[in-house]
């Protein structure tokens, strides 16, 4: 590979990696600015595949040699039109988006924080099924006093565990809300009595 190759291959590098990074965010502005730059790493990546440049590849015009392969170039016209048909479908979810909520954010969707939190109800559950198992294995092997004391660390941790599990659902129930209304018009205390 020559020089001028390698710039090219860095640049597709750096358009890739950035491309990706922009993915990675929850604004649906970057999100569309991650796609069109992938898309133009990968019309790079192409036109470095295709080989060596040479004379265009018009029939009748030139002889057969020296003339460029037109594959890439025609992959390469094929791409800009699916990448400007995506960044065009992404700019108006983007616009909808904007008009409905204000903001172009993409947030969490109710499924999946019910998802994290039946996994975090689960977790919590192995956590106490451990506990349990521990408090046996002492009960068996130290007795009926040793065993007693682990039962009572064992009531000590499903509470913790418990106050744990609320606490976090709550803090996330709130921060969702606070998301939701900026104004902080809504009642954040979840229908406790303040008294």
């Amino acid at each position: 590979m020559s020089g001028p190759d390698l710039m090219v291959l860095a640049t597709v590098a750096t358009l890739g990696g950035a491309g990706i990074y922009l993915l990675l965010e929850r604004s649906l502005t970057r999100i569309v600015l991650g796609v069109v730059l992938i898309g133009n790493g990968a019309n790079l990546f192409i036109l470095l595949s295709g080989g060596v440049t040479g004379r265009p590849p018009i029939r009748g015009l030139f002889g057969s040699e020296g003339i460029s392969d037109p594959l890439p170039q025609v992959m390469i016209l094929t791409a800009i039109v699916i990448t400007l048909a995506l960044t065009a479908f992404l700019l108006s979810l983007s616009h909808r988006a904007m008009r409905l909520t204000g903001d172009d954010e993409v947030r969490d969707d109710e499924e999946d924080r019910r998802v994290i939190a039946r996994v975090e109800r689960e977790l919590a559950r192995h956590r106490v099924r451990e506990e349990v198992e521990r408090m046996r294995r002492i009960h068996a092997e130290e007795g009926f006093r040793a065993g007693l004391r682990a039962r009572l660390g064992l009531r000590g941790t499903v509470r913790r565990e418990r106050r744990d599990l609320r606490r976090r659902m709550r803090e996330e129930w709130e921060r969702q809300m606070a998301a939701d209304d900026p104004e902080g018009g809504v009642d954040t205390t979840m229908g406790e009595d303040s008294s």
